[in-house]
């Protein structure tokens, strides 16, 4: 079988150190009968290791040559699709039960996918990515520090978040320029707030702190929240609460 150049184009890094990858899947801890996903499967380093516990497998490729690949094993569903396009809910419908999603994120796209998922928290059991070590420590963040902002606020609400590991560029193939680490998210039980309201709120806050007082009182609400606290000293839970409070007006 001809080697298979990484393409730039799709942000193509494949992992290649075996210590990481059972780092991975043991922390996975993938059931026989899981109904899994992989995004961005690439040369099947993951792939193969989680096939060895699953019944099945779900990957998601863009990369046509790589998909033709994937296709010759007869246990792997492969959906030849943009991930920003695929509609995970259909895919839980389909499986009959929540999902389990993993998979070593193109780093050029990982917060629009990470933002795309959210839509479909509610059938999803949890979530192990490899991203950028940067963006794990934004999605990461306690409030107060400099890595906490809307990334952080608006994934937290959702999940619970667990920083793994981290991964040196060496192992991968080609090495990217960052450092990498695999974060854990489970879904938390959906709070009683108007999510686009909310991200609407926290883009909001996140901009200008003076823009956050007009953007409140062109909605009519007076409600108790400090505007001179810094957006990035806010708990999730008091961007819950105003957004809640803001609805209510």
């Amino acid at each position: 079988m001809r080697p298979h150049a990484a393409r730039k184009r799709f942000g193509q890094h494949f992992l290649t150190d075996l210590g990481v990858v059972d780092a991975i899947v043991r922390a996975v801890d993938p059931r026989e009968h899981d109904a899994m996903v992989e995004i961005g499967p690439g040369l099947g380093a993951l792939t193969q290791p989680l096939l060895e516990r699953l019944a099945r497998l779900t990957v998601v490729e863009l990369d046509r040559d790589l998909a033709a690949r994937l296709r010759r094993e007869p246990r792997l569903e492969v959906v030849e699709a943009d991930v920003l396009t695929v509609d995970f809910r259909a895919l839980a419908a389909r499986a009959g039960r929540p999902l389990r999603i993993v998979g070593n994120l193109p780093y050029n796209i990982s917060t629009p996918i990470l933002f795309h998922l959210l839509d479909a928290a509610d059938v999803v059991v949890d979530q192990h990515f490899m991203l950028q070590k940067e963006v794990v420590r934004r999605v990461a963040a306690a409030p107060g520090g400099k890595d906490y902002g809307r990334l952080s606020v608006m994934l937290q609400w959702r999940y619970a978040i667990e920083d793994l590991l981290e991964v040196p560029p060496a192992a991968f193939e080609p090495p990217p320029r960052v450092d990498s680490a695999v974060v854990r998210m489970q879904p938390l039980p959906p709070a009683d707030v108007d999510a686009a309201l909310l991200g609407e709120l926290v883009t909001v806050a996140f901009s200008q702190r003076r823009k956050l007082g007009r953007w409140m009182e062109q909605r009519g609400a007076e409600v108790g929240f400090d505007l001179q606290r810094r957006a990035e000293e806010v708990p999730v839970a008091d961007y819950l609460a105003l957004a809640a409070a803001v609805r209510r007006r």
